[in-house]
């Protein structure tokens, strides 16, 4: 009895001992083990995906660091905040670095995935060692795994950031289809057509190609007399004539500001609460001026960043620099000034970063970009070119913000002659860019936050793009420092932005965004082309549209078969024109024109047509533009880039087809359809005027058979003579609207036409509203 409870305590030890020893060599097993790694064999490595193949030679940029950068760099990319295990992937250093606390593993071995940690860790089964982590919400799907696989495989091969290595201009490639090239585009886009065993379309009829070009180059669309001049010239160079006769008239001009307005964030209002109204519009003229006399793309931004600083600078130059003061000023009370004045800084360091870098510099704001080489040091750096002007956060109401200048009908006749200033107007004041505040010192932000002063830094630029050695440290040095040869981005950025203007999406489809998490070039040795021969040609704007618009490739049809939807839905390799539905200023402008309503009066103040009443009420803070007066007479009618623009109520109908709501800098608009839309069509009272106005026009006319008005109609708002089933459709409506017309249909003229019947009228006006609303009608063709 005596002996067994002495063995009592001994059992009670192993009860536990055994388990917890049990744990351990199960901890240290699964430790040492390989067997949760799954392997994966070159017959996996090809057939990774039974949706996706797996390419036989693995690219650094196109297929590996896409991968990384979506699933990796958050814990393990630039950012030093949120980086775990001292591991960094986005350098090549950090990537093959050896790793662990004893520094005796690698996470990358070129050529060998059974010493390489990320091989084992990706194909990894067990929870507690695979990557990415659960609890982290990334996964890698079998494809991907193959393809990292594969890449340390073949040996690893690393390259730096597409976007941060200098252009080089390849050897124009030769194609098979040479019979199909106008200009260089056309080879570069060919060969990746070949190698996708696909080719160009055939050439777009000369209806839509009018109507496209038109829409292209001027934003409007091209008259009758425009069409039938061209349907009739048969010679080689009928295109041609049309292009240069349209970049060089003052709607060339007009239509490239409009999307400048959009980048500069243009307002006619301050924004915030009270959104007090301010004078911007000269700034405009120049702009539309400057695209009119083509001034080279290098003096175009010089001038708005550094025209004050230009040596003589003149007083157009500084009228430029009206860029960098576009951004919102408060005038709330009870706001921290310094808090407001250095969101405006903020605003010009991430408009100028955006609209000429392609960089979201803004993710650096309050630590560093955890998917860039751009540290929160480099950011401040950059924002103190910005930081030393002598302005307010809060103005007072009345005031102008200072610094400004003075205009009046003197500078105007001397050097302003673009101003459009009216009489009614004695004299402007426009907020431009000084810097007068020369002393002030720039600090890193703690977290972004404006009264948390950190280190003290001088300007300067991303090291990843171009180091800012030699520049004077002013934004003079900084314009330069744009354009000089060795800067990686600045050529690229611009001629994507113009691509996207045409062609609907840029070369590289994130047009904002060249950075890691941006998309990649679709073409990159045609966008390295036209990137340097767009500086060869001295950055002539109006050489690299023609050059875009006088390609096959432009010229394409937009009319997609079956098959070739299935190959490319998104028409990635441009095999056929990308259809694109006209912007919200073409839409209005084409109603206005085809009509005969539109005025076509370059520059001046902003106008204010047709608005739904009480909207501004709605929102106002009870100072201010508290009331929307719509104008009368010439000013209902004008282009729709001089729309007055309040930015807490932006013009609603412009909204409605995805204009900016310019708060900030927008390169690229959003793209929508909507039931809104529609609505918008059949219902805005310029719309129904016009509608009314055109069938006014051809019902004055006795001679003129209802056939005869509806193709001519047709004609005017499409650009294209209707089919004769279309004819008969539309004749068949407008017999049932004259039947069913009543006297709640009455329309109402502004002129009594006293020999036009109101069931005719009215049936006509329908049928031309209807015609407004077609798909065709509102796509560039």
């Amino acid at each position: 009895m005596k002996k067994k409870e002495q063995n009592k305590p001994f059992k009670w030890v192993l009860y536990f001992a055994i388990p917890f020893v049990l744990v351990l060599c199960y901890k240290y097993i699964s430790k040492t083990s390989k067997s949760d790694y799954v392997t994966v064999d070159s017959a996996d490595l090809t057939n990774a995906n039974s949706t996706k193949e797996v390419p036989k030679t693995i690219d650094y940029i196109f297929d590996v660091k896409p991968i990384l950068s979506d699933r990796c760099y958050l814990c393990h990319g630039p950012d030093n905040g949120t980086r775990e295990a001292n591991l960094r992937l986005d350098t090549k250093e950090g990537a093959y670095a050896a790793i662990g606390e004893n520094l005796d593993r690698f996470a990358v071995v070129p050529g060998d995935t059974l010493l390489s940690q990320m091989a084992h860790r990706i194909n990894s089964t067990n929870p507690l060692k695979m990557m990415p982590p659960e609890d982290s919400n990334l996964s890698l799907n079998t494809y991907e795994k193959a393809v990292l696989t594969k890449w340390i495989a073949q040996g690893a091969i690393w390259k730096d950031h597409w976007a941060f290595v200098p252009p080089e201009k390849s050897k124009i490639p030769e194609v098979k289809n040479n019979n199909l090239v106008v200009n260089e585009i056309d080879n570069f886009i060919i060969q990746k057509l070949e190698e996708q065993g696909l080719s160009l379309s055939e050439k777009a009829t000369k209806e839509k190609l009018i109507r496209r070009v038109y829409f292209d180059l001027t934003g409007l669309p091209p008259s009758l007399e425009d069409i039938d001049a061209f349907l009739a010239d048969n010679s080689n160079t009928a295109y041609e004539k049309i292009v240069d006769r349209l970049l060089n008239s003052t709607q060339y001009g007009e239509h490239m500001t409009a999307s400048w307005l959009d980048v500069s964030r243009y307002s006619d209002t301050h924004g915030y609460q009270d959104d007090l109204e301010r004078v911007m519009w000269p700034w405009r003229d120049w702009v539309i001026s400057a695209f009119n006399r083509n001034i080279p793309y290098d003096e175009f931004i010089k001038w708005q960043l550094a025209g004050d600083l230009l040596p003589d600078a003149t007083l157009e130059q500084i009228l430029a620099t009206g860029f960098n003061r576009n951004h919102k000023i408060t005038q709330e009370g009870g706001v921290i000034d310094e808090e407001y004045r250095v969101e405006y800084v903020l605003d010009r360091t991430n408009t100028v970063s955006k609209s000429l870098l392609g960089l979201t510099m803004e993710c650096a704001q309050c630590h560093d970009h955890k998917y860039d080489p751009i540290s929160q040091k480099e950011y401040f750096s950059f924002y103190s070119f910005f930081n030393k002007v002598k302005e307010k956060g809060r103005m007072d109401y009345g005031e102008i913000p200072e610094p400004n200048i003075k205009i009046t009908e003197k500078e105007i006749d001397e050097v302003l002659s673009f101003i459009n200033k009216p009489d009614s107007i004695p004299e402007i004041d426009l907020m431009v860019m000084r810097d007068d505040a020369p002393n002030r010192k720039t600090y890193v932000l703690k977290r972004g936050a404006y009264d948390a002063h950190g280190e003290e830094v001088e300007p300067a630029t991303p090291k990843a793009v171009l180091p800012f050695d030699g520049f004077k440290k002013n934004r003079l040095g900084l314009a330069n420092w744009f354009f000089d040869e060795k800067n990686t981005l600045t050529a690229r950025v611009a001629v994507n932005r113009l691509w996207q203007q045409i062609f609907g999406v840029g070369i590289v489809a994130s047009s904002s965004d060249f950075g890691n998490q941006g998309a990649l070039p679709s073409h990159p040795e045609l966008l390295d082309w036209l990137a340097i021969t767009f500086r060869e040609d001295g950055w002539d704007m109006k050489k690299m549209m023609r050059r875009m618009v006088m390609s096959s490739t432009y010229q394409q049809t937009s009319k997609a078969t079956p098959e070739l939807l299935e190959i490319d839905p998104y028409n990635k390799w441009l095999a056929r024109y990308s259809r694109q539905k006209l912007t919200a200023e073409m839409i209005r402008d084409n109603a206005l024109a085809v009509s005969g309503l539109l005025v076509e009066k370059v520059g001046g103040p902003s106008v204010k047509p047709y608005q739904p009443k009480g909207l501004w009420a709605e929102t106002t803070s009870g100072q201010g533009l508290t009331e929307y007066i719509m104008d009368t007479g010439e000013n209902l009618y004008r282009r729709s880039l001089y729309t007055f623009w309040k930015r807490t109520v932006p013009p609603p109908a412009m909204l409605t087809f995805d204009a900016a709501t310019r708060d900030f800098c927008t390169i690229e608009r959003q793209k929508t359809s909507t039931p809104l839309q529609a609505l918008v069509m059949l219902n805005d009272p310029q719309l129904i005027e016009a509608s009314t106005v055109l069938a006014t026009q051809l019902l004055k006319d006795k001679n003129l058979t209802d056939k005869k008005r509806i193709q001519i109609i047709f004609r005017k708002i499409t650009s294209r003579a209707p089919e004769e089933f279309e004819v008969d459709n539309l004749l068949s409506f407008l017999s049932d609207s004259e039947a069913n017309y009543d006297d709640t249909k009455r329309i109402q003229l502004t002129e009594k036409q006293e020999d036009i019947s109101e069931e005719k009228l009215y049936a006509l006006s329908t049928l031309t509203s209807l015609i407004f609303n077609l798909d065709e009608a509102i796509v560039k063709g």
